[in-house]
């Protein structure tokens, strides 16, 4: 079976879940991190190389209940400095990348949490975990073309455009998977890093997303005819 070099989560359905369950939005968000880990830990297993998750967007940040966005970044806090500790991520050489416009929107002691984690697996370099925290697309390539500008170049070729994004050190997707049943992607969502992704959406909720699922997301890959715009 065809491995992807890169491959993308968007884990929605966290609190559709919750409630199918009769429980709070925090149960399906802790049961989603949950999940991440499992997925993670299999893709390891895969020899996938770079694996990137979405785990909100600037509106999450902004517009959700204040209680539940406390409970995102604590949850966020929490999980960047199990993975700055952690030997099994020293172990298994992964590097960690916090992208987005977190430094703009999280609180001092969370923002910490991510300097951290980067800074004490920086070195690492045969697997990589890629996080999109208070990451938007549009917001990505309005600041990559503002970069641009101001650098003052007068040669913009696509070489250009991607040494400005948030994602320049990250090969272009392969593989996305979305879960929870909306096929859809979100605010320009890695738009030119997704040009030609193979997408894979599934009506499971992210929470319930498990190993078989994952496989079966890897298989549709393997069968894809790869045209890459040609």
């Amino acid at each position: 079976m065809s491995i992807p070099e890169h491959v993308v989560l968007i884990p929605d359905g966290n609190r559709r879940w919750a409630r199918a369950q009769g429980k709070p939005s925090f149960f399906g968000h802790r049961m989603g991190v949950a999940a991440f880990e499992t997925i993670f830990d299999y893709a390891l297993q895969q020899g996938i190389p770079y694996v990137t998750f979405w785990g909100c967007s600037i509106n999450n940040i902004q517009k959700r209940d204040p209680k539940e966005i406390k409970f995102l970044l604590q949850t966020f806090k929490k999980y960047l400095k199990k993975l700055a500790h952690s030997k099994k991520i020293q172990k298994n050489d992964v590097r960690v990348r916090v992208l987005g416009a977190w430094r703009n929107y999280f609180p001092p002691d969370v923002a910490a949490a991510a300097e951290e984690a980067m800074a004490a697996t920086k070195r690492n370099s045969k697997y990589n975990l890629t996080l999109l925290l208070a990451y938007n697309g549009d917001e990505e390539m309005l600041r990559a073309v503002q970069q641009i500008i101001k650098s003052g170049t007068k040669k913009i070729n696509p070489e250009t455009i991607k040494q400005n994004l948030y994602t320049k050190e990250l090969p272009l997707v392969d593989l996305l998977v979305r879960t929870g049943g909306d096929p859809h992607l979100s605010t320009g969502f890695m738009m030119w890093d997704t040009q030609n992704a193979e997408l894979y959406f599934t009506d499971k909720m992210w929470p319930e997303f498990d190993k078989k699922e994952f496989d079966r997301a890897l298989e549709f890959f393997g069968q894809a005819g790869r045209r890459l715009g040609k």
